[in-house]
């Protein structure tokens, strides 16, 4: 007897089954590839490509403008420039005092919404979420509006109770009550939907343990929303660095609020009121490094924590 041989394992038949195995992700997968390149990898390269170059004048300031190869020596203005480095201590005294802030009063507010006493749950949802939709620019007007004396209503009852409050005078906390007001709603719906996916039958457990509730949302419910509270803290501190609206708006009001306030203002004064874009360059590269670096440092330090645990109950 002889047997025919099959067309199944002939190259043309193997290149048609891979075809047909990664065509499908391929075109799925194709327009997020062209935008993430347009939008995202080629605004980088091109910033570290004007971060390699600057501009000078010849013929003793009247002549023309040259672009001239400095390598790193954007890098090394950005940094030998105390405007620079002040940002990041700005940036950093903005994050000790608005991260355990708004973490604390997102989680309490979603361990409130997660509890059996509250009600109408959707309504302070949505009434929450609200801030986070409207446009950061415009909600920094209405906090300019609020905070500025002689128009504030707000601080014009103040005034009328004997209180002459003066918001702008430390603007580090206005800023960070700009934030809080717009972000918090944003993270309780994170933290919220993470306690509504922890099982029903674990804290069906807790309460006939005799866990009463403050004791079940601390031992119980927090613990297993871990990972949701490494995910808001990573992407505070990412949000952080990028800080440019809210002191943007009270530049040229608030007294302590200059025009390199935070590292993203000094790039913009860098770019737009100096002309100097390898230096604006140079200094968001850094930025952007300076963001990476948080990043792979937060993520370590949750994932090290989590595996300690994991060991300690095994």
């Amino acid at each position: 007897m002889t047997t025919r041989p099959t067309r199944t394992g002939t190259p043309g038949a193997v290149a048609l089954r891979r075809r047909g195995r990664y065509g499908a992700p391929a075109v799925l997968l194709a327009p997020f590839l062209i935008l993430f390149t347009a939008c995202t990898l080629v605004p980088i390269g091109y910033a570290i490509y004007l971060s390699l170059y600057t501009e000078q004048r010849g013929g003793l300031g009247f002549g023309g403008t040259e672009t001239v190869f400095t390598g790193i020596g954007n890098y090394t203005r950005a940094l030998e420039d105390t405007g620079f480095r002040d940002g990041f201590l700005t940036i950093a005294q903005y994050c000790l005092l608005y991260i355990p802030v708004m973490v604390g009063l997102a989680l309490a507010l979603a361990l409130v919404l997660d509890s059996a006493l509250a009600r109408a749950k959707r309504f302070f949802q949505l009434a929450l979420f609200i801030p986070h939709a409207v446009p950061g620019i415009i909600a920094a007007l209405i906090w300019m509006y609020l905070y500025t004396p002689g128009i504030s209503p707000v601080l014009d009852g103040l005034e009328a109770l004997g209180t002459r409050p003066d918001p702008l005078g430390h603007p580090l906390p206005a800023v960070v009550n700009m934030a809080l007001w717009q972000w918090t709603g944003y993270n309780v719906v994170i933290f919220y939907a993470a306690l509504q996916a922890i099982p029903r039958e674990v804290l069906e457990a807790a309460v006939v343990d005799g866990a009463g509730p403050l004791r079940t949302a601390l031992s119980i419910k927090v613990p297993l929303i871990r990972a949701s509270l490494a995910m808001v803290g990573l992407f505070t501190v990412i949000g952080s660095l990028q800080l440019f609206t809210e002191p943007m708006i009270l530049h040229g009001t608030a007294p302590g609020v200059t025009s390199t306030w935070t590292p993203n203002m000094y790039a913009y004064t860098a770019a737009f009121e100096r002309s100097d874009y390898g230096l604006a360059a140079a200094s968001s590269v850094l930025l952007a490094v300076a963001a990476a670096v948080l990043s792979f440092a937060v993520t370590r330090i949750s994932r090290s924590r989590s595996e300690r645990r994991k060991e300690a109950v095994a």
